[in-house]
């Protein structure tokens, strides 16, 4: 590991024992590598929305202030004693990156990926350098930057799940809530190559707009007056009894049970009190609301409500199936898959109050990417 610095810059959120919440930089020093191992040097990795519920420890964006050379912020004691484990503990942040591998393992696998540009997952990224195992890096295809490559998994992969989860379950369309995301947004693009029905869930009539210049047919804005009557209609039209909610908190999950009974009910006979013989679930993948998931069941008795992780969906498929995930994302980086940045931000900068509550917004349409070398 020649002409390598002896330490790097990371950030690493840290739950105080005084109840708060704080953001700063370390100097950790370069990793020893064994056999299998490569050290790559992370040039982008995105903010993510499942990257903010660990570096922000549940708490608004705007709750933070300057101390020092961190930044810090109160906890409430409910979210203190739901970190309690976490209490002292200096934890790097960051799911996704890319970067080129700059030092290398003696095993063939390893030292194959020296000077290659690669992408990978598994956390500790908002770092200037990150230890991980060779087999764990996807090789990105030449002319492919780092920032092209930076979103690699957590979007692409969750993308390809949903559909994946479909073929898996049987269903033949999805409903996919705040789709003017960035994953939304490759969902679009992804039901429309393989030929899946896709209801979009949208905020306002821009998103509706966005999601339709993109191909979509089947938009519904939640905000409208005619919302559920047009959810229904979409739903009748698609097939779509699969959702998955990014919301999770709220009315929504239940809303749209609510809508497929309703749809399924056009075209099923009910034999009895227990509403249709259609199978209907939604899949609670994301916690863009922290309010209580409420429903009203009025949806018949074949329904589920659930939990869906990738990191469970991956488990279940099995390597072989993961890995002809990871090569489709692969191959269409900068089309299927492609990711737009609106603001590329440091490490520094990451602890600026004002850009942690830019970020800390989840708005649609504003995803940040840090550049860790900087």
């Amino acid at each position: 590991m020649t002409d390598l610095p002896d330490s790097f810059r990371r950030l690493v959120s840290t739950v105080t024992p005084e109840g708060q919440v704080k953001l700063s930089l370390q100097d950790a020093p370069i990793p020893s590598l064994n056999d299998d191992d490569v050290l790559v040097r992370v040039e982008a990795t995105p903010i993510n929305p499942s990257d903010l519920a660990v570096l922000l420890a549940l708490t608004d964006g705007t709750e933070f202030k300057r101390e020092g050379d961190a930044s810090v912020a109160p906890l409430n004691p409910a979210v203190q004693r739901a970190l309690s484990a976490r209490a002292g503990v200096d934890l790097p942040v960051g799911n996704e990156g890319a970067g080129k591998v700059v030092a290398a393992g003696a095993s063939a696998a390893a030292q194959a990926l020296l000077g290659k540009t690669v992408a990978l997952a598994g956390g500790g990224f908002y770092a200037q350098y990150r230890k991980v195992r060779a087999a764990d890096c996807m090789i990105v295809p030449e002319g492919t930057s780092a920032e092209e490559a930076a979103s690699s998994y957590v979007n692409p992969l969750t993308a390809l799940g949903m559909v994946g989860t479909l073929k898996r379950e049987g269903y033949q369309g999805l409903v996919h809530t705040a789709a003017a995301s960035n994953l939304g947004q490759m969902l679009v693009k992804l039901c429309a190559a393989d030929g899946i029905p896709l209801v979009n869930i949208v905020r306002s009539d821009a998103q509706a707009q966005l999601l339709r210049s993109l191909g979509a047919e089947h938009v519904v804005n939640m905000t409208a007056d005619d919302f559920l009557p047009s959810l229904i209609d979409a739903i009748a039209a698609t097939s779509a009894f699969l959702a998955f909610d990014a919301v999770g908190g709220g009315k929504l999950a239940g809303q749209i049970l609510t809508a497929m009974e309703q749809a399924a009910l056009r075209t099923q006979r009910v034999d009895g009190p227990y509403g249709s013989r259609q199978m209907k679930q939604v899949y609670v993948y994301g916690g863009l609301s922290p309010a209580p998931t409420e429903f009203n069941r009025g949806f018949g008795m074949r329904w589920r409500m659930g939990g869906w992780l990738l990191t469970y969906f991956l488990e279940d498929i099995g390597p072989d199936s993961a890995k002809n995930l990871r090569d489709r994302v692969a191959k269409e980086l900068k089309t299927t898959f492609a990711s737009n940045y609106t603001k590329r931000i440091t490490l520094a900068e990451m602890l600026d109050p004002a850009v942690i509550a830019a970020y800390g917004k989840r708005a649609t349409g504003e995803k940040y990417l840090v550049l860790p070398q900087a």
